[in-house]
Protein backbone atom coordinates (compact mmCIF):
# COMPACT_ATOMS: atom_id res chain seq x y z
CA UNK A 1 0.00 0.00 0.00
CA UNK A 2 0.73 3.45 -0.39
CA UNK A 3 2.75 5.22 2.62
CA UNK A 4 2.58 8.70 3.77
CA UNK A 5 5.72 10.25 5.38
CA UNK A 6 5.27 13.59 5.15
CA UNK A 7 8.17 15.72 3.48
CA UNK A 8 8.45 17.69 6.31
CA UNK A 9 9.06 15.00 9.11
CA UNK A 10 12.74 14.87 6.90
CA UNK A 11 15.90 17.48 8.35
CA UNK A 12 18.69 15.18 6.71
CA UNK A 13 17.52 14.32 4.02
CA UNK A 14 14.67 14.70 0.88
CA UNK A 15 12.24 11.63 -0.06
CA UNK A 16 10.26 12.44 -2.99
CA UNK A 17 8.32 10.11 -5.16
CA UNK A 18 7.88 11.03 -8.93
CA UNK A 19 5.52 8.06 -10.60
CA UNK A 20 7.40 4.95 -9.40
CA UNK A 21 10.52 6.02 -8.47
CA UNK A 22 11.49 7.14 -5.31
CA UNK A 23 14.54 9.78 -4.77
CA UNK A 24 16.15 9.62 -1.74
CA UNK A 25 19.00 12.56 -1.18
CA UNK A 26 21.06 13.43 1.33
CA UNK A 27 21.07 17.07 1.79
CA UNK A 28 23.28 17.84 4.20
CA UNK A 29 25.93 20.14 2.05
CA UNK A 30 27.49 22.43 4.31
CA UNK A 31 28.80 18.77 6.52
CA UNK A 32 29.41 17.06 2.81
CA UNK A 33 26.37 14.84 3.45
CA UNK A 34 28.29 13.28 6.62
CA UNK A 35 26.00 10.60 8.52
CA UNK A 36 25.11 11.57 11.70
CA UNK A 37 22.34 9.44 13.73
CA UNK A 38 19.88 11.43 12.99
CA UNK A 39 20.98 11.31 9.32
CA UNK A 40 20.93 7.18 9.39
CA UNK A 41 17.75 7.68 11.42
CA UNK A 42 16.04 9.61 8.62
CA UNK A 43 17.73 7.24 5.63
CA UNK A 44 16.33 3.97 7.35
CA UNK A 45 12.65 5.73 7.49
CA UNK A 46 12.65 6.80 4.03
CA UNK A 47 13.76 3.01 2.82
CA UNK A 48 11.68 1.48 5.06
CA UNK A 49 8.47 3.55 3.64
CA UNK A 50 9.62 2.90 -0.06
CA UNK A 51 9.72 -1.07 0.71
CA UNK A 52 6.43 -0.93 1.91
CA UNK A 53 4.82 1.11 -0.86
CA UNK A 54 3.93 -1.04 -2.99
CA UNK A 55 3.57 2.13 -6.25
CA UNK A 56 7.06 2.04 -5.63
CA UNK A 57 9.50 -0.34 -8.19
CA UNK A 58 13.21 1.64 -7.42
CA UNK A 59 14.82 3.95 -5.88
CA UNK A 60 17.58 6.72 -6.66
CA UNK A 61 19.82 7.63 -3.69
CA UNK A 62 21.85 10.48 -4.19
CA UNK A 63 23.83 13.56 -2.05
CA UNK A 64 23.31 17.11 -2.72
CA UNK A 65 26.07 20.26 -3.35
CA UNK A 66 27.51 18.63 -6.10
CA UNK A 67 30.71 17.49 -4.16
CA UNK A 68 29.74 14.68 -1.84
CA UNK A 69 27.26 11.51 -2.11
CA UNK A 70 28.07 11.29 1.74
CA UNK A 71 31.36 12.01 2.78
CA UNK A 72 32.05 9.79 5.70
CA UNK A 73 30.36 9.47 9.46
CA UNK A 74 30.03 13.05 11.12
CA UNK A 75 33.58 13.28 13.11
CA UNK A 76 31.95 16.03 15.21
CA UNK A 77 29.60 13.49 16.44
CA UNK A 78 32.38 10.50 16.50
CA UNK A 79 34.92 12.22 18.51
CA UNK A 80 32.57 12.23 21.21
CA UNK A 81 31.66 8.42 21.10
CA UNK A 82 32.24 6.04 24.17
CA UNK A 83 32.78 2.23 23.08
CA UNK A 84 28.83 1.85 23.93
CA UNK A 85 27.84 4.96 21.50
CA UNK A 86 30.09 3.78 18.60
CA UNK A 87 28.75 0.29 18.53
CA UNK A 88 25.77 1.29 18.71
CA UNK A 89 26.28 3.84 16.20
CA UNK A 90 27.88 0.87 13.95
CA UNK A 91 24.47 -1.11 14.66
CA UNK A 92 22.60 1.41 13.04
CA UNK A 93 24.35 1.68 9.99
CA UNK A 94 24.57 -1.72 9.45
CA UNK A 95 20.75 -2.36 9.71
CA UNK A 96 20.31 0.47 7.37
CA UNK A 97 22.38 -0.86 4.64
CA UNK A 98 21.09 -4.41 4.89
CA UNK A 99 17.47 -2.88 4.71
CA UNK A 100 19.12 -1.23 1.54
CA UNK A 101 20.51 -4.44 0.26
CA UNK A 102 17.67 -6.42 0.70
CA UNK A 103 14.74 -3.79 -0.05
CA UNK A 104 13.32 -6.43 -2.70
CA UNK A 105 13.58 -3.30 -5.13
CA UNK A 106 16.92 -2.17 -7.26
CA UNK A 107 18.22 0.20 -5.50
CA UNK A 108 20.61 2.85 -7.83
CA UNK A 109 23.48 4.73 -5.77
CA UNK A 110 23.60 7.93 -8.08
CA UNK A 111 27.25 9.25 -6.83
CA UNK A 112 28.02 12.91 -7.40
CA UNK A 113 31.23 13.23 -5.96
CA UNK A 114 32.83 11.93 -2.09
CA UNK A 115 31.56 8.48 -1.25
CA UNK A 116 33.90 7.98 1.45
CA UNK A 117 33.35 5.67 4.93
CA UNK A 118 30.12 4.86 5.50
CA UNK A 119 28.78 6.93 2.01
CA UNK A 120 30.96 4.32 0.20
CA UNK A 121 29.24 1.46 2.43
CA UNK A 122 25.91 3.11 1.58
CA UNK A 123 26.53 2.96 -1.82
CA UNK A 124 28.27 -0.22 -2.07
CA UNK A 125 24.68 -1.82 -0.17
CA UNK A 126 22.99 -0.37 -3.03
CA UNK A 127 21.75 -2.72 -6.24
CA UNK A 128 23.95 -0.60 -9.10
CA UNK A 129 26.34 2.69 -8.40
CA UNK A 130 26.85 5.13 -11.36
CA UNK A 131 29.31 7.97 -10.42
CA UNK A 132 30.34 10.74 -11.96
CA UNK A 133 34.25 11.58 -13.13
CA UNK A 134 34.61 13.84 -10.62
CA UNK A 135 33.39 10.86 -7.70
CA UNK A 136 36.21 9.43 -5.03
CA UNK A 137 35.45 6.45 -3.27
CA UNK A 138 37.47 4.67 -0.26
CA UNK A 139 37.77 3.91 3.10
CA UNK A 140 39.45 5.81 5.72
CA UNK A 141 38.42 4.98 8.92
CA UNK A 142 42.05 3.78 9.35
CA UNK A 143 43.39 7.23 9.52
CA UNK A 144 40.96 8.07 12.36
CA UNK A 145 41.92 4.85 14.26
CA UNK A 146 38.92 3.02 13.37
CA UNK A 147 38.02 0.14 10.69
CA UNK A 148 34.92 0.61 8.53
CA UNK A 149 31.67 0.02 10.34
CA UNK A 150 28.90 -0.09 8.24
CA UNK A 151 29.40 -2.99 6.36
CA UNK A 152 32.98 -1.86 4.36
CA UNK A 153 34.85 -4.57 5.24
CA UNK A 154 32.51 -7.70 4.02
CA UNK A 155 30.95 -5.54 1.00
CA UNK A 156 34.08 -4.11 -0.62
CA UNK A 157 36.04 -7.61 -0.62
CA UNK A 158 32.97 -9.32 -2.45
CA UNK A 159 32.46 -6.40 -4.94
CA UNK A 160 36.60 -6.14 -5.93
CA UNK A 161 38.30 -9.12 -4.31
CA UNK A 162 39.91 -9.34 -0.89
CA UNK A 163 43.89 -7.96 -2.05
CA UNK A 164 42.22 -4.86 -3.67
CA UNK A 165 39.90 -4.20 -0.56
CA UNK A 166 42.48 -5.28 2.00
CA UNK A 167 45.13 -2.63 0.38
CA UNK A 168 42.29 0.00 0.21
CA UNK A 169 41.17 -0.13 3.77
CA UNK A 170 44.77 -0.86 5.25
CA UNK A 171 46.05 2.33 3.50
CA UNK A 172 42.70 4.31 3.82
CA UNK A 173 43.34 5.26 -0.30
CA UNK A 174 40.68 7.20 -2.12
CA UNK A 175 40.23 5.83 -5.51
CA UNK A 176 38.92 7.79 -8.66
CA UNK A 177 35.86 6.80 -10.28
CA UNK A 178 37.63 5.01 -13.18
CA UNK A 179 39.49 3.51 -11.05
CA UNK A 180 36.36 1.92 -9.30
CA UNK A 181 35.02 1.39 -12.43
CA UNK A 182 38.20 -0.75 -13.33
CA UNK A 183 37.77 -2.86 -10.27
CA UNK A 184 33.69 -3.37 -10.81
CA UNK A 185 33.21 -1.55 -7.37
CA UNK A 186 31.38 1.07 -10.30
CA UNK A 187 28.73 -0.06 -12.86
CA UNK A 188 29.34 2.93 -15.08
CA UNK A 189 30.51 6.26 -15.31
CA UNK A 190 28.18 9.09 -16.73
CA UNK A 191 28.79 13.06 -17.05
CA UNK A 192 27.31 15.14 -14.03
CA UNK A 193 24.82 15.99 -15.88
CA UNK A 194 23.55 12.85 -17.18
CA UNK A 195 23.69 11.12 -13.82
CA UNK A 196 20.07 11.20 -12.63
CA UNK A 197 18.88 10.94 -16.18
CA UNK A 198 20.99 7.65 -16.80
CA UNK A 199 19.68 6.23 -13.38
CA UNK A 200 15.92 6.83 -14.19
CA UNK A 201 16.89 5.58 -18.06
CA UNK A 202 18.39 1.85 -15.98
CA UNK A 203 15.38 1.77 -13.80
CA UNK A 204 12.82 1.97 -16.33
CA UNK A 205 14.53 -0.74 -18.29
CA UNK A 206 14.22 -2.69 -14.82
CA UNK A 207 10.61 -1.76 -14.33
CA UNK A 208 9.86 -3.17 -17.60
CA UNK A 209 10.03 -6.65 -16.03
CA UNK A 210 8.32 -8.47 -13.11
CA UNK A 211 8.43 -6.59 -10.22
CA UNK A 212 8.56 -10.50 -8.53
CA UNK A 213 11.24 -11.91 -10.29
CA UNK A 214 13.34 -8.38 -9.91
CA UNK A 215 12.66 -9.04 -6.02
CA UNK A 216 13.53 -12.98 -6.48
CA UNK A 217 16.61 -12.15 -8.74
CA UNK A 218 17.85 -9.28 -6.10
CA UNK A 219 17.38 -12.23 -3.81
CA UNK A 220 19.16 -14.77 -5.31
CA UNK A 221 22.18 -13.01 -5.99
CA UNK A 222 22.74 -11.69 -2.75
CA UNK A 223 22.19 -14.51 -0.66
CA UNK A 224 23.79 -16.60 -2.84
CA UNK A 225 27.02 -14.80 -2.02
CA UNK A 226 27.34 -16.26 1.34
CA UNK A 227 26.96 -19.71 0.70
CA UNK A 228 28.47 -22.67 -1.54
CA UNK A 229 27.97 -22.34 -5.50
CA UNK A 230 25.61 -25.62 -4.26
CA UNK A 231 23.91 -23.76 -1.25
CA UNK A 232 22.78 -20.90 -4.20
CA UNK A 233 21.75 -23.07 -7.04
CA UNK A 234 19.28 -25.08 -4.24
CA UNK A 235 18.41 -21.38 -3.07
CA UNK A 236 17.76 -20.22 -7.25
CA UNK A 237 16.08 -23.29 -8.18
CA UNK A 238 13.19 -22.47 -5.23
CA UNK A 239 12.96 -19.34 -6.28
CA UNK A 240 12.86 -19.86 -9.83
CA UNK A 241 10.14 -22.61 -8.24
CA UNK A 242 8.06 -19.50 -7.08
CA UNK A 243 8.53 -17.21 -9.75
CA UNK A 244 6.82 -19.94 -11.90
CA UNK A 245 3.47 -20.36 -9.49
CA UNK A 246 2.71 -16.13 -10.73
CA UNK A 247 0.37 -14.30 -13.21
CA UNK A 248 2.99 -12.61 -14.21
CA UNK A 249 5.00 -15.53 -15.73
CA UNK A 250 2.11 -16.92 -16.99
CA UNK A 251 1.84 -13.19 -18.80
CA UNK A 252 5.46 -13.36 -19.76
CA UNK A 253 5.40 -16.06 -21.31
CA UNK A 254 2.14 -16.03 -23.07
CA UNK A 255 3.06 -12.66 -24.31
CA UNK A 256 6.49 -13.85 -25.88
CA UNK A 257 4.32 -16.27 -27.70
CA UNK A 258 1.77 -13.66 -29.04
CA UNK A 259 4.96 -11.65 -29.89
CA UNK A 260 3.49 -8.80 -27.66
CA UNK A 261 4.68 -6.48 -24.96
CA UNK A 262 3.99 -8.24 -21.32
CA UNK A 263 1.60 -6.57 -18.79
CA UNK A 264 3.14 -7.32 -15.90
CA UNK A 265 0.98 -6.42 -12.53
CA UNK A 266 2.97 -8.09 -9.55
CA UNK A 267 1.20 -11.11 -9.03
Amino acid sequence: MPSKIPQSDFQAITYVKRDWIAYITLNRPQVMNALNQATIIELTMAFADAREDDDVRGVILTGAGGKAFAAGADISELAKATPIDAEEQARSGQQLTLLVETLGKPVIAAVNGLALGGGCELAMACSLRLATEEARFGQPEIKLGLIPGFGGTQRLARLIGKAQATQLILTGETMTATDAYRLGLVNEVVPSDQLLARAEEILRQIGKNAPIAVRYALQAINEGLNVTVRAGMDLEGALFALCASTEDMREGTTAFLEKRHPVFTGR
